[in-house]
């Protein structure tokens, strides 16, 4: 019987009869380390759990002692020594908890610019910098609204399935039926949540005395604990570690060379995805750039950038519709530079329409578009993997 670190919840697997979400399953998956009864992430089966479909070398949880932990905790490198090979350094030198896992999924999913606001929320005298304490306490509220956001989900996505085998419609149609309003953004749940959690039963659970350390709160706030991390020190972490995960990624497919193709940059798009005529797709940019230029890492990064911002793009693409515009390059450029402030090249956005132009009329369907982007902004966390499935 194993527990997840600060969800209160343990798990006999071998049962097989308790609920798990996406996210604990893929947790689970690719965990690889026990400690007094709670499972853990390496550095490596981080990477892997979010580059990969599935783990390269499942092996049974290996049991950790108390000596071989510390010994582990004392070779992490303090935060200001960071850099965008950190987990790649550390492969399984390190110890991740369930809860920051999430934590760090959100670093790679969502807008940074958002971290800021739940940063400063902690910081009561306004000198940039947060404790140990205030930290656990915001991580717990990562867990609480991504378990509370994907319960709701599994539980809608299932209603709907019954409910269209029952009627003999689609899910698509039946979601038309049963829109429901949806907040603005994530931050605006995150900031109703941070302002309740400083005074109810999360600070109890944060205490500091009653948690085991990690790699991650070593490296935050040294190995005494004492450290205080400055804000600036945290962007320069949340930036390091989507570049190291983009550059994985990048490097798989570039071998080597300073780009990768327009259909490998189909291929990594399209990853994670619940698609399922992914050969259809890579057929389009065949045929709609059969003189392949190339995508540079610059590009592929920015293009990642932007899915981060998928929320506020999605809203600003919808302006367009409201007024029964059509889509083109031009308008997609907009609204991304409007929505996130980033300026895609012509060559990445032309791409991208290559990719998802299905019709060949140079015009982008926003709901396929919007639709498959979601599923791979959560890297795997939503998509049950395929056996073979390419990585």
């Amino acid at each position: 019987i194993f527990q997840f670190p600060f969800s209160g919840r343990q798990f006999d697997f071998e049962e097989g009869d308790v609920y798990m979400s996406s996210h604990e399953h893929r947790f689970r998956l690719f965990s690889s380390v026990e400690y007094e009864g709670q499972l853990y992430m390496t550095p490596q089966n981080f990477i892997e759990s979010v580059t990969m479909s599935e783990p390269r070398n499942k092996k049974p949880w290996r049991s950790l002692t108390k000596q071989e932990l510390e010994k582990i905790l004392s070779e992490t490198p303090a935060v200001w020594k960071g850099s965008s090979k950190l987990f790649r350094n550390l492969r399984e030198r390190g110890i991740i908890a369930y809860t920051e896992y999430l934590f760090l999924l959100c670093i790679l999913t969502k807008p940074h610019a958002g971290f800021k606001i739940a940063f400063n929320m902690f910081d009561a005298d306004g000198n940039q910098m947060v404790d140990k304490r205030e930290f656990l306490v915001l991580q717990e509220i990562f867990r609480k609204k991504n378990e509370k956001k994907e319960r709701k989900g599994d539980a809608e996505k299932s209603a709907q399935l019954v409910s269209c085998a029952s009627r003999n419609t689609s899910p698509q149609v039946l979601k038309k039926e049963s829109q429901e309003f949806v907040p603005r953004s994530y931050w605006d749940v995150l900031r109703r949540s941070a302002s309740q959690a400083l005074f109810s039963d999360l600070a109890e659970r944060a205490d500091d005395n009653l948690v085991i350390d990690t790699t991650l709160l070593v490296h935050f706030f040294g190995k005494k604990g004492k450290a205080e991390l400055t804000f600036d020190d945290f962007y320069r972490f949340m930036d390091n570690l989507q570049t190291e995960v983009l550059e994985i990624e990048f490097l798989t497919y570039s071998k080597g060379m300073t780009t990768i193709s327009e259909e490998d940059f189909a291929r990594i798009l399209l990853r994670y995805t619940n698609v399922e005529n992914i050969a259809s797709y890579l057929e389009n940019v065949r045929q709609s750039i059969p003189d392949e230029k190339g995508i540079t890492f610059d590009e592929f990064r920015s293009f990642f950038q932007f899915l981060n911002n998928l929320e506020d793009f999605a809203i600003a693409l919808q302006m367009y519709n409201f007024a029964n515009r059509s889509i083109g390059q031009d308008e997609f450029a907009r609204a991304v530079y409007v929505a996130t402030g980033l300026k895609l090249t012509h060559h990445l956005v032309n791409t991208i329409f290559k990719i998802f132009d299905v019709d060949h009329d140079d015009q982008l369907s926003y709901k396929e578009f919007i639709g498959i982007m979601k599923d791979r902004l959560h890297r795997g966390a939503r998509v049950k993997p395929e056996k073979g499935a390419q990585t």
